[in-house]
């Protein structure tokens, strides 16, 4: 009696087409550079933080959430 194998050979395909979809497109990301102007990696500036939200840019935002008085 024949043995069928362990993994579809169609599961095999895919997963290989996943990886190369994903290669691809972070090729693609990586020649196209970042999204906004200002971007940057973060860790970089020697800043000490991990990509946090710099609040002195934000004004006088009301970051108060619900119904106002």
């Amino acid at each position: 009696m024949k043995q069928r194998p362990l993994v579809p050979p169609a599961l095999c395909g895919f997963l290989l087409l996943l990886a190369l979809i994903f290669t691809v497109s972070y090729a693609v990301g990586t020649a196209a550079g970042p999204v906004a102007p200002g971007m940057h990696r973060s860790g970089t500036s020697g800043d000490g933080g991990g990509g946090g939200m710099n609040t002195g840019e934000m004004g006088d935002m009301d970051m108060r959430h619900g119904s106002g008085g």
